[in-house]
């Protein structure tokens, strides 16, 4: 099953959040916060149970990414 991550660097560190499920982890790399978040999730939904472990499942699939900026005052 496929989810985001969505990564912020930080102080020394890179925190990262799946935001399909609210949940998030860090790493000292890239790869490493994607690691753990990897593992997070795992975790997430091994404790889930049934029926939100069924929604998961349904809502899964394509997704739609953009970006976007607002002007914020000074």
């Amino acid at each position: 099953m496929g989810f985001s991550a969505v990564i912020f660097p930080e102080e020394g560190v890179f925190s990262c959040v799946c935001p399909e499920l609210n949940v998030a982890s860090w790493g000292t790399t890239v790869e490493e916060a994607v690691k753990n978040l990897r593992e997070a999730v795992q975790l997430h939904l091994e404790c889930l149970p049934k029926s939100e472990l069924n929604q998961v499942k349904k809502c899964a699939g394509g997704k739609l990414l953009t970006t976007f900026e607002v002007p914020v005052p000074a």
